[in-house]
């Protein structure tokens, strides 16, 4: 049987739409005074810039709801804190209305997942009502436990944000974590700039905070951690390689690629999602191409394990048409590995997608894959 690369780059496309398909829908409430960052926070840490003047709808008085087409996420801003304790009420029961009414449908694209509450840092101070306000919303958010995480936000002076911290952790209040964040770079003076930092920490807890069926659509919306966007897909491989190891040991030989190819389509599909990049059809062929054959021409599933085999000393050779679990599994490790530098490198901006289908890109390719193998002997 024979394989068409060009065929296997559309199976991964349409994998990877129906992966982007089936992603849920994540809602946050992001809350707290006008003027604490809000607006920067919410376009430091997601990749679309949705806290822009005069976006999202308003759906009460003081909340308005934020989206976009084809992001797979809705942030809910409230306004009016700063407003005094009648306004400060209001907000509290348009929030709980607004959880209630998603808990109330049983639908997760419906509910809402997470609170953000907001502090600025550079007040250099905590305001009480703040801290009554989170009280009294935790008492009242028993039912539903939608789980709160207070962001100290413009945190200029990192060692100002860990005493803010360390006294809001002293009111012992109902939240899962207390996280200082500087969203962006801030130029304190001509000589001194202080690096943004935190973000990643958020991103962190958010997963472990989050439902495991909402892990790979956070992934896919923020673009604030690589880190966890690598740990996530790096987990994408494992299985697809745990799945691989079985399927080497089938009678159905891998020169067929009707066991493995599927599972390998799955995975660099599941990857694809969790870095949240615009990746198209020549992309994907120009990683095929450079890993498992030659520009797109058709070529035989068995010639690509034989190529492959020769970048693996003391793999063995094909017997019968059929490879050892351990090979095809070291194979799907390898691949994934490989992609998953591929997608961090295009993620930073070290290699453009037009780069990919050329002599050059697919080179460079190669030797990241060549790479991957030997780390995984």
């Amino acid at each position: 049987m024979e394989v068409n690369t060009d065929k296997i780059a559309e199976e991964c496309i349409k994998a990877i739409g129906e992966k982007i398909k089936n992603l849920k829908t994540l809602n946050i409430i992001v809350a707290g005074k006008t003027g604490v960052g809000k607006s920067t926070l919410i376009n430091s840490v997601f990749r679309e810039k949705l806290a822009e003047t005069g976006m999202g709808k308003p759906v009460t008085t003081h909340m308005r709801r934020i989206s976009k087409k084809a992001l797979p996420l809705t942030i809910y801003d409230t306004r009016g804190f700063e407003l005094g304790k009648d306004a400060q009420k209001e907000v509290k029961k348009e929030v709980l209305e607004t959880i209630k009414h998603g808990f109330a449908t049983r639908d997760i694209n419906e509910a809402i997942h997470c609170i953000w509450y907001c502090i600025n840092t550079a007040s250099n101070r905590v305001e009480s009502e703040e801290i009554e306000w989170l009280r009294d919303f935790s008492k009242e958010n028993q039912l539903t436990q939608v789980p709160i995480i207070i962001v100290l936000t413009q945190s200029f002076s990192k060692s100002k944000a860990t005493e803010m911290r360390n006294l809001i952790l002293n009111e012992n209040l109902d939240v899962v974590q207390v996280v200082p964040v500087l969203a962006e770079d801030y130029e304190i003076d001509d000589e001194y700039v202080a690096k943004k930092f935190g973000l990643d920490v958020l991103i962190r807890v958010m997963s472990e905070t989050l439902p495991e069926e909402l892990l790979d659509t956070l992934q896919n919306v923020q673009k604030a951690s690589l880190e966890e966007k690598k740990r996530h897909a790096q987990a994408a491989v494992a299985t697809a390689t745990a799945a691989a190891f079985g399927e080497g040991f089938s009678p159905i030989p891998f020169s067929d690629c009707a066991v493995l190819i599927p599972t390998q389509v799955a995975m660099l599909a599941s990857i694809t999602v969790i870095f949240g990049l615009d990746i198209n059809k020549s992309i994907i062929m120009g990683f095929i191409s450079s890993t498992l054959g030659s520009g797109g021409a058709t070529i035989a599933g068995k010639t690509i394990v034989a190529n492959l085999l020769k970048l693996i000393p003391g793999a063995g050779t094909i017997a019968g048409g059929a490879i050892s679990g351990t090979t095809a599994g070291l194979l799907t490790t390898t691949l994934g590995e490989a992609y998953i530098l591929l997608m961090e490198a295009v993620f930073k901006g070290e290699i453009s997608s037009s780069e990919i289908g050329t002599e050059v890109g697919k080179e460079k390719l190669m030797l990241l894959f060549k790479k991957q193998l030997k780390k995984a002997k």
